[in-house]
Order: C-alpha cells, then sequence, then structure tokens
C-alpha cells in the first residue's frame, strides 16, 4: 500500500528533516511539525523547489505540550486532506546518572520520548480510527533492547517503554486495517548520534535514513535499522554480562 499523505513530528533537523527529504523524493505529501516554526519554513520552501508536485503543510508544535497535539494533528490532516501515515520521531537524548542532581535532564527525556510519544499516538489513532485506516510508526532506538546505565538509563527505558507501546498496539491491530511499525534505529550520523555512539558503528545519514524509510514502507511490525550490524545485536545485547554492556555504553 503507498501511503501519500504522510506526518511527521520532530521534523526540523536530524532525522525527522532526513525522513522528510526522502518522502519528498518520493512525491508524498507531507505534514512536518516541530517546535523550531522558521527551521521547518526553510525546509518547506526546500522540498517544494526540488519537488513541485509536493504538498508540505507546517506547523510549530511542542510535542510536551500535550493537549496541543491532537489539535495540530487534525489543522494539518484537515491541510492535506487527509493523513495516511503518522510517524512519531520527536526525541530527546539529554541524561544525567540518576541522583546526580540533575533530575530535570532524565524527566525531560522520559516525558519527551514516552508520554509525548503516547499523546502523539493517542492522537494518531484517534484519526486513524475514525476513518478505519492509517499506520502509525513509532521511532524507538536500538537504546531499548538493554537496558543501559549511566547517563543512558532514562534514554534506553523511556525507549524501551515506546518499543513496548509498539508492541502492545501491533497485537492490537494485527487484524485491523491500521498498521503499527516500530523502528529501532542504531547510531546514525546525526548530532544525537555523534555524541552517543562508537564513531565505528555510525552509518551515514543518508544509509541510515534510507533503512529507516525501506523499513517504514514495507509496513515492518519491528525493524532495527541498517541491518548490519544491528540485527545481530538485537540477539547480543539482552545475553551480554552486565560488565560487558557498561564497557559499551
Amino acid at each position: 500500500m503507498t501511503r501519500t499523505k504522510i506526518l511527521i513530528t520532530g521534523a526540523s533537523a536530524g532525522l525527522g528533516a532526513a525522513m522528510a527529504r526522502d518522502f519528498a523524493s518520493k512525491g508524498r505529501d507531507l505534514a512536518l511539525c516541530a517546535r523550531r516554526l522558521s527551521a521547518l519554513e526553510e525546509l518547506r520552501d526546500e522540498l517544494v523547489a526540488g519537488h513541485p508536485g509536493v504538498t508540505i503543510a507546517v506547523r510549530a508544535l511542542d510535542v510536551d505540550e500535550h493537549a496541543v497535539v491532537p489539535r495540530v494533528f487534525g489543522e494539518l490532516r484537515d491541510e492535506l486532506g487527509g493523513l495516511d501515515r503518522v510517524i512519531v520521531n520527536a526525541g530527546l537524548g539529554k541524561g544525567a546518572v540518576l541522583g546526580t542532581g540533575r533530575a530535570d535532564a532524565n524527566i525531560a527525556t522520559a516525558t519527551t520520548n514516552f508520554v509525548s510519544a503516547l499523546a502523539q499516538a493517542e492522537a494518531a489513532l484517534e484519526i486513524f480510527r475514525a476513518q478505519n485506516a492509517g499506520h502509525l510508526v513509532l521511532v524507538s532506538s536500538m537504546s531499548a533492547v538493554r537496558g543501559l546505565p549511566g547517563k543512558k538509563a532514562a534514554y534506553s527505558a523511556s525507549k524501551a517503554g515506546l518499543a513496548a507501546l509498539g508492541q502492545a498496539l501491533s497485537t492490537e491491530l494485527a487484524r485491523s486495517p491500521i498498521a503499527v511499525t516500530t523502528l529501532l534505529p542504531g547510531f546514525i550520523a546525526t548530532d544525537m548520534a555523534a555524541k552517543a555512539g562508537d564513531a565505528r558503528l555510525v552509518a551515514p545519514l543518508d544509509k541510515g535514513v534510507a533503512a529507516m524509510v525501506a523499513a517504514i514502507e514495507k509496513e515492518q511490525r519491528r525493524a532495527c535499522v541498517p541491518a548490519w550490524p544491528w540485527r545481530v545485536l538485537d540477539k547480543v545485547l539482552p545475553v551480554l554480562p552486565g560488565a560487558v554492556v557498561a564497557r559499551l555504553s
């Protein structure tokens, strides 16, 4: 099935903006939202200039303002004349060792990556249930596969919660016309990955995003992307000794 009207959150930079460029090159109409409206407007102008046939709608949205999310999603749906797919991509990579006085960073990460993602899933599924069709994509992380210590603890826990939500929804909606995909990206060359990962494991942005888009288009229920080495690590990480995981983290 071809989804022609796609909403992406966190679309002003990083993976969100790169996915927007990829989908626009395929002729898809896009609804893009993020906190920085000026960055979205620049991206919109770039995409319309490069792909004159596509429609690009933009809205400022802070996904942590949960009551605002369904209103903005509804406005974007109306502007595009429907939504076939919603990609819950907005995320936060802050983090500190728990108990060191930076609870604010950990709570912000947990809120944006899980609670705010839940709010987005609620808004998307309300639209999809009303039209009896749609594709929900949750962008989790390979950090969800194993609880990571230190500064990454809150981040990995928040992404694990999102992955569990995706698994639950995939099971619930398996026999419905609503599809659910949970993506678990490894390290892809964005500002966040540059700070978080071993450079030897970081995929170029174009390769990483191409793998994400391919998994989305196939509407896989769960996908580790890029495939190498993350499908192998998906099997290995849960059984590694804690001491090894601590060193890798």
